[in-house]
């Protein structure tokens, strides 16, 4: 015999109280046919010479062994074949069991797992304010950020990383190359213009070359006079690059400090052009499509995409993993705020209660069915004889009484029919 199907249903059914209670129930109602049975033969020994009481008295006893025989061959043909004797119609739990559990699953089903029912229940339940109140309890939303940072962990490491890894690099190189560079190049420039960031940026540029050329003096110095002609004296060299260099770094410093410079205005109103052409001209958007796609195909570029995963998932462990991180920080946070969200504000509550029996009405459409498959699915898998002692142990104790009414019953009838028998003679 399969010992796997029967064991969860041996854990979940086994009472040791209740077999107790049904053992004694069957001794009171074998007890009661016993007795019949003694004041039956009693009533034969004596015989109708000691008195018409007599024959009351056996004809009651009489009913209620036959009464008693018939209730006890009705229960236990419910659960097994009576006197082990495989007389039709009997062992019925045994022999339909499948039947049966079929049939408990359609009841289920038709009865419970409907819209109706799901949605009155729901209508009496304040979804919101439980689940306001179970996210609100202390420690909770620390706990669920916790857990969902182990859950997060656990899902990264069943992804393989080499899988994941080539699918991000491809997705974000597939959506790079899918994405017009001029419209959003000149999207960005448009936002430098309008903000006068480019000003500022052609101010740093400035001063950044003035450095630049104060830094390397002496080098410049040496080319010129690398270029100069032999003839020409050092001193009349030095006096030429100093007044030139100089005159760089006036020019440098008057552009830097006025904003109205005509420089200032020359650079503003190109670059005004070179956004409008980015939007409407057709051989400016190509080559800065071109210089797109040939960055793209750059080794340091692919190497930056494929990184892109590693980088994320070691960031994300990392930020999972301690206890203090801003990850689960705001994690808990949401969850803190949510349950506020659920008790308090009438909109987010009045939502979420309509959702949560759309939902529910939904699910039961969709799987009520398949639940009360299960339901039968799981009562086939059953052990047949271990399946019929079990249910025999949660109602046999109840079914006991039809045997004990049916041994008092009988008795009666037989003595209301024995009396009247009497009356009629």
């Amino acid at each position: 015999m399969s010992s796997s199907p029967s064991a969860p249903l041996a854990s979940s059914l086994d009472d040791p109280e209740r077999a107790e209670g049904l053992r004694r129930m069957k001794r009171l109602a074998t007890g009661l046919f016993l007795l019949a049975a003694a004041v039956f033969l009693a009533c034969v020994l004596v015989g109708e010479d000691a008195g018409a009481w007599v024959g009351y008295v056996r004809a009651t006893a009489e009913a209620s062994m036959v009464g008693a025989l018939a209730d006890w061959f009705a229960v236990t043909a419910l659960f097994r074949h009576p006197l082990r004797i495989p007389i039709p119609h009997t062992a019925i739990i045994p022999r339909k069991k499948d039947q049966i559990g079929a049939s408990l699953g359609t009841f289920v089903q038709e009865n419970f797992l409907t819209r109706g029912v799901v949605e009155d229940k729901l209508a009496t339940v304040d979804v919101p304010g439980r689940l306001g109140g179970f996210l609100a309890a202390p420690g909770r939303a620390e706990r669920l950020a916790a857990d969902a940072a182990v859950a997060l962990t656990g899902v990264t490491d069943l992804l393989r990383d080499d899988d994941v890894q080539d699918a991000v690099a491809g997705l974000v190189d597939r959506k790079l190359h899918e994405t017009p560079a001029a419209p959003v190049l000149a999207r960005v420039l448009e936002l430098v213009v309008d903000g006068d960031r480019h000003q500022e940026v052609l101010s740093a540029a400035l001063r950044y070359l003035a450095r630049f050329l104060e830094d390397n003096r002496v080098v410049f110095r040496a080319q010129l006079g690398d270029a100069s002609p032999a003839w020409v004296p050092d001193w009349v060299d030095d006096r030429v690059f100093d007044r030139v260099f100089a005159g760089v770094q006036s020019f440098l410093d008057e552009v830097g400090a006025d904003r109205h410079h005509e420089l200032r205005r020359v650079y503003d109103a190109r670059l005004r052009v070179y956004v409008h052409a980015l939007r409407t001209d057709p051989d400016t958007a190509a080559r800065v499509e071109a210089f797109k796609k040939e960055l793209l195909e750059h080794p340091a570029v692919r190497t930056w995409s494929s990184s892109l995963w590693t980088n994320a998932k070691t960031a994300f462990l990392a930020a999972a993993a301690d206890p203090d991180s801003e990850l689960r920080a705001r994690v808990a946070g949401l969850v803190r705020d949510a349950a506020r969200l659920l008790q308090t504000d009438p909109r987010v509550r009045e939502r979420v209660q309509r959702q949560s029996v759309r939902v529910a009405g939904y699910l039961v459409d969709r799987f009520a069915g398949e639940l009360a498959d299960v339901v039968g699915a799981t009562v086939a898998r059953w052990d047949t004889e271990e399946t019929s002692r079990r249910i025999e142990l949660q109602v046999g104790r109840d079914l006991q009484f039809i045997r004990i009414n049916g041994t008092v019953v009988g008795g009666l009838a037989g003595l209301v029919i024995y009396t009247v028998a009497q009356l009629l003679g």
